[in-house]
């Protein structure tokens, strides 16, 4: 019986090329989009599922109340390490350690920059990384180092890397204890490529070691793993009071929790000290747009399928008249359905196959279809069947229902009712296809609402060098006035951190007026005294530092934010008082965007501070260009920094990457709105096709009768536009609420604007017309007396 239907059904596909050709390619396209987007998801949500301990082990944050709201930080104390190693029973293992920094390795002739981090001995056997060589005790020893497969192989070939010296930043040797392999792209520490000894650090960094028992110096990382069956809300509620507790607490007043690294990547973002969620948002978003596609699909199926059922009907009533049951009837349409998918899924495979390298690199992903998994092509297997169900559902209902009588008397008509459905599911397709343009118009609207702000500075032709090696501080006087002398090079500067990223944040900042209750945090620049004009800031009053006064030692420069929160009318020859110490403001700078740029730019201040210096920062000269006045610094910077390799950075290129995030949300957004409207449109093309198929008498005899082009076109493509308008008023408030949702996250934002709806609207109706025109063209332009003569 069952090759008796996929026989029939072949003929079918067969005779039916066209719809056929619109039912595969429809579903196969839908299909490889939730496959793709299923394949995403998955790798979200294994993230950081590699490490063995993963649901043991935490990060500590803490809630700190700078103002009205509480912010919350991963920065932290050193001595909290200690105090929850000594007085906490319910950590099995607790580490302090660096942020992610970059690092000069040297072995022999080899010198290499990686990222990496410093830890505390524990760290490894927390984190678990796969050991190649030596165990988790690597960084026992205060000279020792673990590094990655990649790094081992990039240093020592294919030497044995164990026991092997390595020279860090030209400050210290240390020996290779262990080899793991690099961690894995959905993994927190993905870019983790050393892990090196905390007492190496603290031996050759001084604000380390003078934070190690500063409770108020909060600048490091420090992880930990709960024992078996220890909870971790309870567990933060225990260490949430514990600098609060001590003598001489502070006015931010902090609150220390617990993160697990089961939320680290998903549930990343809090706000005035609640977890308001993170991708996690955009994983269920982008989930459901799979799955709405996918029906998009189906509903092709549906649609085209029970549209057709007059070309069916007379097989149905045979089949019924020579004693098929309804369930037979049923049975059959849905194996047809079920054949539909399977073709459908063999495309799938070759399609996604194509199209993953593309997805990969709009997603920043490294994905691969599991084809020697099991697991996979158990899902895969099971998605087959559940589309081919969910597509031939409605069909198999709809054409079993037919009365065998009615239709070979040849009085069967599909009926006014028949239709609903079909226009339903049509303005359903077109609802996803609008609401998914709209969305993706309004993230790109954001994204270039927030590029056209005044950054306050010029980047254009600005690099960064980092001074990794105590060689860049001891010859920096000479290393600036060699630069400046090669004449490719137009100004030379230092500061503590880059000009695209906020550093140093302090409450300890006072000046007059201000209210004993007020514990503002603004961000504090170390900087030199030709910063101003290497970077390009814009001063609205008073006047950039200067050598020529010697005061300005004890100077400060404010931005307009810092102003305004202080509330100086006239700021110039004010006092402020910072570290013990007071500094007159002599300038006020423009705003600079240091943070997000779809974040109001933080309080900052500017001070002068050589000994804090940890970038290098040159503006190249416009006359030369950039290739030949890089080859002129590199020059420079091998004669007094030999020990490093030379590395800079663009500071345009690191802007520019602050949108990476929303720029990767555009296009996913418009890589599904195209999905979905192709695949709408396919459905709307077999439609028109069937219409104008079915009204080839009508058309005749109105064109007979006098009837022109516009009035056959209007005839047939009134209906479907009608629909398409349904589905814009349906979609808009829709898309409304949630983008208007999503605009939210940002304070810096655009307004959801009606001319965003009528671009959606205009560019939805003319792809409408441009489908449908097709088929009612041709029917209007065909000759009336071969279609009178045919029915």
């Amino acid at each position: 019986m069952l090759k008796n239907y996929l026989k029939t059904e072949w003929r079918n596909l067969k005779k039916n090329k066209v719809y056929s050709f619109i039912n595969i390619g429809g579903l196969a396209i839908g299909m490889t989009v939730a496959m793709i987007i299923g394949l995403w998801v998955w790798d979200e949500l294994s993230f950081d599922k590699f490490h063995k301990n993963y649901d043991h082990i935490a990060q500590v944050w803490q809630f700190v109340k700078f103002d009205v709201e509480k912010s919350s930080y991963n920065s932290l104390p050193i001595p909290l390490a200690a105090e929850l190693r000594n007085k906490y029973p319910e950590f099995k293992e607790v580490s302090v350690t660096t942020y992610n920094r970059n690092v000069v390795l040297t072995s022999g002739d080899k010198k290499l920059s990686r990222t990496g981090m410093y830890t505390e001995s524990d760290f490894p056997k927390m984190m678990t990384p796969k050991m190649i060589f030596g165990t988790y005790s690597g960084l026992a020893g205060i000279h020792s180092i673990m590094i990655s497969e990649s790094l081992a192989k990039a240093l020592f070939a294919s030497e044995s890397p164990i026991d092997k010296i390595i020279r860090l930043d030209n400050k210290a040797d240390v020996k290779v204890t262990g080899v793991y392999k690099d961690f894995p792209g959905n993994s927190s520490f993905k870019d983790v490529f050393f892990l090196a000894s905390w007492q190496l650090f603290t031996s050759m960094d001084g604000y380390a070691k003078f934070a190690s028992d500063q409770w108020d110096e909060n600048s490091f990382q420090i992880f930990a793993q709960l024992k078996e069956g220890i909870d971790v809300k309870k567990t933060s509620a225990k260490i949430k009071d514990i600098r609060m507790k001590m003598n001489y607490p502070p006015p931010y007043k902090p609150e220390f929790f617990l993160h697990p690294m089961n939320r680290w990547h998903l549930y990343g973002d809090f706000k005035n000290g609640v977890n308001i969620g993170g991708l996690i948002k955009l994983v269920r978003l982008f989930g459901f747009a799979g799955i709405f596609i996918l029906l998009l699909a189906c509903i092709n199926f549906m649609n085209l399928s029970t549209a057709r059922s007059e070309k069916r009907a007379r097989e149905v009533g045979i089949r019924k008249t020579l004693g098929s049951a309804r369930s037979q009837l049923i049975r059959q349409f849905f194996s047809e359905s079920l054949l539909v998918s399977c073709i459908a899924l063999l495309l799938c495979l070759i399609i996604a196959e194509l199209l993953l390298p593309f997805f990969n690199n709009i997603a920043d992903k490294n994905m691969v279809i599991l084809w020697t998994n099991p697991f996979f092509w158990l899902i895969a297997i099971a998605f087959c069947l559940l589309a081919g169900l969910i597509a031939g559902s409605y069909p198999a209902l709809y054409l079993s229902s037919f009365q065998p009588v009615k239709v070979l008397k040849g009085s069967f008509k599909a009926g006014r009712f028949a239709a609903l459905p079909r226009k339903v599911l049509l303005v359903f397709q077109f609802s996803i296809s609008v609401a998914l343009i709209i969305g993706t118009i309004v993230v790109f609207r954001q994204i270039y609402y927030a590029k056209d702000r005044s950054i306050g500075y010029d980047y254009n032709g600005l690099i960064e060098m980092s001074m990794n090696t105590p060689d860049l501080h001891k010859h920096y006087d000479a290393i600036r006035t060699d630069l400046l002398n090669t004449g490719v090079v137009a100004e030379v500067s230092e500061s503590r951190g880059s000009i695209v990223f906020d550093y140093g944040g302090t409450t300890g900042i006072s000046w007059k007026g201000k209210s004993p209750d007020m514990y503002p945090l603004l961000m504090s620049n170390e900087i030199t005294f030709d910063y101003g004009k290497t970077i390009g800031w814009k001063i609205l009053e008073g006047r950039d530092f200067s050598k020529k006064f010697a005061t300005d030692s004890a100077a400060m420069i404010l931005n307009q934010s810092a102003m305004q929160l202080m509330g100086f009318k006239n700021p110039l020859n004010e006092i402020v008082r910072y570290g013990g110490k007071d500094y007159r403001i002599i300038g006020i700078v423009d705003n600079m965007i240091k943070g997000s740029p779809f974040e109001a730019v933080k309080p900052s201040f500017f001070t002068i501070n050589y000994s804090a210096a940890n970038v290098i920062n040159i503006k190249l000269s416009s006359q030369t260009a950039t290739g030949i006045a890089l080859n002129k610094i590199e020059d420079v910077f091998k004669k007094y920094n030999p020990a490093s390799p030379f590395e800079y950075k663009f500071v345009d290129e690191q802007y520019a990457a602050k949108f990476d995030h929303e720029e990767r949300i555009g296009r996913l957004a418009g890589f599904f709105a195209i999905l979905a409207i192709l695949i709408s449109c396919l459905g709307l093309f077999g439609l028109t096709s069937f219409v104008a198929e079915q009204r080839t008498k009508e058309i005749g005899i109105r064109k007979v009768l006098g009837a022109n082009v516009l009035n056959v076109w209007q005839l047939l493509s009134k209906e479907f536009l009608l629909l398409v308008f349904i589905s814009l008023l349906v979609a808009s408030p829709v898309a409304w609420y949630f983008m208007n949702g999503w605009l939210e996250n940002y304070e810096y934002r655009i307004e959801l604007s009606l001319w965003i709806f009528g671009v959606a609207a205009f560019s939805v109706l003319l792809i409408t017309l441009l489908t449908v025109s097709f088929h009612t063209i041709k029917a209007a332009t065909a000759n009336p007396v071969k279609s009178l003569r045919y029915e």
